[in-house]
């Protein structure tokens, strides 16, 4: 799960990690009251969206006066904001941030994600603030500082010092920045998060260190422990088909192909995905059914799966374990009574009751191209597929 800015900073600012003064402002009135308000010389409007690159993409202006802060709230606000992170489509925008500007000397980068190397969280600076951090671990591998900290000891005194010292920062923002450090260590434990990013964490002309931007992700797992997290988020910055999977008790993820999957089990699902582009088609998503779904669930799955535009087709990819096949065969039927199902569908089941679901296939009349194994399944749809196009 991911939130705004202004909500990671608003987190920042709790845990004590000091972040410039702003309000967040879903009107261009509410954007120039908030402008006022700080009474400062030089302001920032920022849109919030769940994606960076917003400043490429025209998401982010400076301001120094009231007029500039409308005219900026005026564009953003309501604007298809496309980044390299939204996709073609862009996301819209409905709230920025309006803070107050930073005088910068120099920028740093500062972030904690998970290294499943060693099942720790790793805290990574660099003197790159500002730039995508996957691009300077391509280019400049050696400018990115790392240091693993275990979960309960939290990060070390010695471990923010040598990461401080590595960022070669002046002696009188050494301890202020082992702080922020320890600090934002403590917030990703605290939060259960995946990641916690700085960028920029900025050193002004007063020789301070502030968090000029923020960004906080969580582990979905875990949000039954933080209601007060899950109070945050913002289902408009989310993929409507994801919601509604997800409140169906379905695993979905939107992929960029055009060869709908629906399989139980996680791990079936990922062969799924490898066999269809080993057999040269490409999956339109990941769809884990699970082992016990209805035959409800099995028709709000397909349901989820049709309301992607870019399927041509679709394979459904059953072991039947606690899932029993007939069960799924029922589903499928239910469906297709109940959404029309516009694109071929190939079927392979085996497992328990395989025998009575391909029989209730076959007597149900539902127009089904059946498979003997995985292979053959995902040859019949991408040929599927290329006899639509």
């Amino acid at each position: 799960m991911k939130i705004h800015e202004y909500q990671a900073k608003a987190l920042f600012r709790e845990a004590g990690i000091p972040v410039p003064a702003g309000t967040v402002a879903q009107t261009v009135d509410e954007a120039v009251a908030a402008y006022e308000a700080l009474g400062v010389e030089v302001g920032v409007v920022k849109a919030q969206i769940h994606a960076g690159g917003r400043g490429k993409g025209g998401g982010v202006k400076l301001v120094r006066s009231a007029d500039e802060c409308r005219e900026a709230a005026s564009a953003i606000l309501g604007m298809q904001l496309v980044t390299h992170q939204t996709g073609p489509e862009g996301q819209k925008v409905k709230a920025v941030l309006v803070e107050a500007g930073s005088q910068i000397v120099h920028e740093y980068y500062v972030g904690i994600t998970v290294d499943r190397s060693c099942g720790k969280p790793v805290l990574m600076v660099s003197t790159e603030g500002g730039m995508d951090i996957e691009a300077v671990a391509a280019t400049s591998p050696e400018k990115i500082l790392k240091q693993r900290f275990d979960v309960d000891a939290g990060l070390l005194d010695w471990q923010a010092r040598t990461l401080s010292f590595g960022l070669g920062l002046p002696a009188s923002s050494i301890a202020e920045a082992c702080r922020i450090f320890k600090a934002l260590a403590k917030l990703f434990i605290a939060k259960d998060s995946s990641l916690v990013e700085i960028n920029p964490l900025v050193r002004t002309a007063d020789g301070k260190l502030t968090a000029l931007d923020g960004k906080m992700n969580f582990d979905s797992n875990a949000l039954y422990r933080h209601p007060e997290i899950v109070e945050l988020r913002d289902l408009d910055e989310e993929d409507a088909r994801e919601t509604a999977a997800s409140a169906a008790g379905l695993s979905y993820i939107a992929l960029d192909g055009s060869i709908g999957c629906m399989v139980n089990g996680a791990g079936l699902a990922m062969g799924t995905m490898d066999t269809i582009k080993l057999a040269g088609g490409e999956p339109a998503n990941f769809l884990d059914v699970g082992g016990g779904a209805t035959a409800e669930q099995v028709t709000t799955a397909f349901k989820i799966i049709l309301s992607d535009p870019k399927v041509a087709a679709i394979l459904v990819n059953i072991f039947g374990g606690i899932m029993k096949c007939d069960v799924i065969a029922e589903g499928i039927i239910a469906a297709a009574k109940e959404v029309h199902i516009s694109v071929p569908l190939v079927v392979r089941l085996e497992g328990t009751n395989v025998e009575r679901g391909r029989d209730l296939l076959e007597e149900s009349g539902v127009d089904v191209i059946t498979a003997g194994d995985l292979a053959d399944a995902a040859a019949k749809a991408v040929e599927a597929v290329g006899a639509k196009a």
